[in-house]
């Protein structure tokens, strides 16, 4: 039985958002849909809670794992509330808005986990970012990554490490190679440990072909900068056609994005497997020196759309508020507000309120001292009438 003492704790990784940092949320969130207006991309709004079968389509079995479930009252169908927005987004761009052409389309709102995504973090980030669907070009990709980085750039983050890799250098080597979807996620997991001497095991057992366990094993190897595309391109010579492309394009890719942010560090890892179960394409994410996770992250998902019955190419990016805000520091207090006496006309209030000032009216009975915190200025009566005055002055 809960105590009076334990009603006001909240359970692990859920938190209350104080001021000033609730303003200074609200007022980056603003900011950035500004900023994703002025691309072209379009506000979309999903529900927090949907039929489980929504909410898991074709993202895998990591997000079902994170998502809260429930029983509706009204049905008797499972269901849960949104772990990540990108499938309910898919859902919108297939099934209501059902546009032909590119679709640009953002969002923000909190998102609930059933555990946390990294050790200290929230289980209800808020997660804005944007998703572009219907083109299948590096120019979507391109499109995309420079919105993300701009995103970061606008919020204050510098120092930006730009992390990149290709899934389908994985996946059409494994298919080559014969491995079945078991054996796929095994080298999967040892990979994404980074651990060379699993792979070289796992290779010399399964994979006969000499020229294919000799690429297998060097994915783990081929991370760093620029010039890592230049050995993938002559480790990998012999592979499939979608691998060289795979390669070209993070080339091209790459070589467009250090053009337009120079001040941007580019790195590549051909073993990131970051959301291997649903992108089909370029992975990307932000790093910066002082965080040991991505603060921003994304990635190609063509396909998406099918299981809402309208497969459509799609890219787009994600982060999180709260971690930007980390990453900035605290809000300063905001001052500069008016303190109004309780016998104050309602008339000159509203006209201050109106001219964009912010005007705190002290209620009858209550003292005016406590209330005047943050105010640096005063509505006084003098025989002029209503004027505005310093409060160290009055």
């Amino acid at each position: 039985m809960m105590t009076m003492a334990d009603r006001w704790l909240l359970p692990d990784g859920i938190e209350e958002v104080l001021p000033p940092g609730a303003w200074q949320i609200e007022d980056l969130r603003r900011q950035l849909l500004d900023l994703y207006c002025s691309w072209g991309y379009e506000l979309v709004i999903p529900p927090q809670i949907q039929y489980l079968e929504s909410l898991a389509a074709g993202v895998g079995q990591d997000l079902t794992l994170q998502t809260f479930k429930l029983t509706d009252q009204l049905t008797g169908r499972t269901m849960g509330l949104v772990a990540d927005t990108t499938p309910a987004v898919a859902r919108i761009d297939a099934h209501t808005l059902g546009a032909e052409g590119p679709s640009r389309l953002c969002y923000a709102g909190r998102v609930f986990h059933t555990r946390p995504a990294n050790p200290g973090a929230s289980r209800t980030p808020i997660q804005v970012g944007a998703e572009l669907y219907g083109h299948a070009g590096i120019e979507s990709d391109i499109e995309v990554i420079s919105l993300m980085l701009e995103t970061l750039i606008s919020s204050g983050v510098n120092n930006i490490t730009l992390d990149l890799g290709h899934v389908d250098i994985f996946r059409q080597l494994t298919l080559a190679a014969g491995l079945d979807e078991e054996q796929q996620d095994e080298l999967f997991e040892a990979l994404q440990r980074k651990s060379a001497t699993e792979v070289d095991a796992f290779v010399s057992h399964h994979v006969q072909e000499a020229v294919l366990a000799h690429m297998l094993r060097e994915l783990p190897e081929l991370a760093g900068d620029e010039t890592v595309l230049d050995r993938a391109t002559g480790i990998l010579a012999a592979a499939p056609e979608p691998v060289r492309v795979a390669l070209e394009n993070l080339k091209a890719l790459s070589e467009r994005i250090k053009a337009a942010y120079p001040e941007v560090n580019c790195y590549f890892d051909l073993g990131e497997l970051r959301g291997y179960n649903y992108h089909t394409g370029v992975v990307f994410a932000a790093y910066v020196p002082q965080l040991g996770q991505a603060v921003a992250k994304g990635g190609r998902y063509d396909g998406i759309g099918e299981v809402f019955g309208r497969a459509r190419p799609a890219t787009g990016f994600s982060t999180d508020l709260g971690l930007l805000l980390q990453l900035v520091g605290p809000a300063e207090k905001k001052t500069g507000k008016i303190l109004a006496p309780a016998d104050a006309p309602m008339a000159e209030v509203r006209k201050l309120r109106n001219a964009g000032e912010q005007v705190v009216q002290v209620l009858p009975g209550m003292m005016q001292e406590p209330i005047a915190a943050g105010c640096d200025r005063i509505l006084q009566q003098t025989s002029a009438g209503w004027v505005i005055s310093s409060l160290t002055d009055s």
